[in-house]
């Protein structure tokens, strides 16, 4: 049976990863572009455990074995379905029982596949730990009041070839009481971490990186205490955009692609009620209520805007030390350039991609 570490796994281009293990399992945290194909159901999974729980280990595995005996030639052929050019890499849990079975029915089958030794848990553990040794000593970071388009102004630099690590997209959060409004529920900490590991790797080699400023939690996620440290000690741009501008952008971003959707209305609801907690003034509470009920979201986030989020941004910058560049920007086009001008002037340059880290 072949056998591959997750050192050797990570240096492999391309490898078709498949996740033997069940969906909840899965959803609970994997290893980035993996593909489930469950060799049981969660119920199947459930039911094999109470019986080795209550009955011992060789009633577990006879009822396994009589759970996946009808599922093989399926199993088989859907596996064979994902075949490239690649390598195959079958994984579970531990590296145990699943992936050598799954790994033993296809060398029957004439497809040769590697087992991860350890499975998903070694990865989880390589990566936790690689993670710290990984993120370089500078960082630039983006600053500016909710609606300067810090995010987009990151996705232009990256198009421009500078180091960036996105955490919003990492988190699925874009890190507010309304983050994950489109997004689903946001990423946990396993997603986190794993999307973080490809991140660092994708920017190997470069000794800065571009980020924005969030706090340690975004959404369900925690940042690393190293991330956080390099970015308090980090160069920082402060974009200021006009208030109009601010609310426009919020609008694109947070009403129009969404604000049909069955779900959009009470996800507001929602996030209203905790904003309403955290309002003491009586006329802000009853202007946000009304716009509330009128579902007039523009006027809600001008509201939002001047009285909620702006009040209690500029707090968060007395935790970073470095120095503050000022930046004036009609969009994220605007500040995007002058940052890149700025950044020239400092002989801070572009990133031109290096052989990732293993």
């Amino acid at each position: 049976m072949k056998e591959i570490t997750v050192e050797e796994l990570l240096t492999l281009k391309d490898p078709v990863i498949i996740d033997i293990r069940s969906p909840i399992e899965f959803a609970d945290g994997a290893i980035p572009g993996a593909i489930n194909i469950p060799l049981f159901t969660d119920e199947e999974r459930q039911v094999i455990g109470t019986i080795y729980k209550h009955e011992g280990q060789a009633a577990a595995k006879w009822q396994a074995m009589e759970f996946v005996s009808p599922k093989i030639p399926v199993l088989l052929n859907t596996i064979k379905s994902y075949q490239t050019d690649g390598e195959l890499v079958i994984h579970c849990w531990r590296g145990g029982m699943r992936s050598k079975a799954v790994v033993t029915f296809l060398e029957f089958a004439g497809i040769y596949a590697w087992r991860l030794v350890g499975g998903y848990k070694a990865y989880r553990h390589h990566i936790l730990e690689q993670i710290p040794t990984m993120i370089p000593e500078k960082t630039v970071v983006l600053h500016g009041m909710t609606g300067v388009g810090k995010t987009e102004v990151l996705k232009i630099l990256k198009k421009k070839g500078y180091p960036v690590l996105d955490l919003e997209e990492m988190a699925g959060h874009r890190g507010s009481i309304f983050g994950t409004i489109g997004l689903g529920e946001g990423h946990n900490q396993k997603t986190f971490d794993s999307l973080l590991f490809k991140g660092l790797n994708e920017i190997y080699g470069s000794n800065y990186f571009l980020v924005e400023a969030e706090s340690k939690r975004i959404g369900k996620a925690v940042q690393p205490e190293k991330l956080m440290d390099v970015k308090f000690k980090g160069l920082n741009f402060y974009i200021h955009s006009p208030l109009e501008q601010r609310v426009k952008l919020l609008v694109s971003e947070y009403v129009l692609p969404y604000e049909q959707e069955p779900w959009y209305d009470e996800k507001i609801s929602l996030g209203i009620e905790k904003v309403l907690k955290r309002v003491k003034d009586t006329e802000i509470r009853k202007r946000l209520i009304e716009t509330l009920q009128e579902k007039n979201y523009r006027d809600m986030i001008l509201i939002l805007l001047e009285h909620y989020y702006d009040p209690r941004y500029d707090h968060a910058r007395q935790d970073y030390l470095g120095e503050f560049i000022d930046i004036f920007a009609e969009n994220p086009i605007d500040a995007a350039e002058q940052i890149a001008i700025k950044l020239k002037e400092l002989s801070i340059h572009p990133f031109l991609e290096t052989n990732s880290r293993v």
